[in-house]
């Protein structure tokens, strides 16, 4: 509960610094889609390369700790432990892919909720901004969801120490970036930019030529 509580602030940490996550912008880009403000090309190409800027940045920090004792003794025990649960969902065929697909859905939909409240303007005040965004990563975090940039950390760190399984390990990426993408940037971007579009209400009111 700890680990998960402290979790949250990361987000909050990243939202003040105005840096850019994965996880967050699927729904920034879908929404940007959908009403026309960038094309769906442009949208994946963003992405593609925030994700690469997350890994670069996380390989940074596992140099770092691989040239250092932060996680010797029962941290590392902690991380193999990790790293061994989300490669099983791999290993273990189509139920652990739909196990782990499911994880990551509801870990991206989680935090876009949280995101959904602080970019929509009804949230004024930074405590509450705060506050939401450290429940959402908190619940996803305690309740063993799947984020695909986390993992990719939780891996590298892991790999650099240990070593670890390269295939296991872009299996759990690439269907943690699918559910993902299917939590935030479909169930709640495009989902949220489809309900609240005021354009799409207005053309259903016009009175039709006859």
């Amino acid at each position: 509960m700890v680990g998960a509580l402290a979790f949250g602030w990361a987000l909050v940490f990243i939202y003040y610094s105005k840096s850019e996550l994965l996880t967050s912008n699927m729904m920034i880009v879908s929404i940007g889609a959908y009403h026309r403000r960038t094309t769906w090309s442009k949208a994946l190409r963003l992405l593609g390369l925030c994700y690469i800027g997350n890994a670069l940045g996380g390989l940074f920090v596992a140099l770092l700790i691989r040239v250092s004792t932060l996680v010797d003794g029962p941290a590392l025990v902690q991380m193999q432990g990790a790293v061994a649960v989300k490669l099983a969902f791999v290993a273990d065929g189509p139920g652990g892919w739909t196990d782990l697909l499911v994880r990551a859905v509801l870990c991206n939909f989680m935090i876009n909720l949280a995101m959904l409240l602080v970019y929509n303007g009804l949230i004024h005040d930074d405590v509450t901004k705060s506050l939401v965004m450290i429940v959402s990563v908190f619940i996803f975090a305690f309740l063993g969801f799947e984020h695909s940039v986390a993992n990719t950390v939780l891996f590298t760190v892991v790999g650099l120490r240990e070593g670890i399984d390269v295939a296991l390990a872009a299996g759990n990426v690439a269907i943690a970036l699918v559910g993902n993408f299917l939590g935030g940037g479909l169930l709640i971007g495009l989902y949220y930019a489809y309900v609240n579009d005021d354009s799409r209400y207005a053309r259903s009111q016009a009175p039709t030529e006859g």
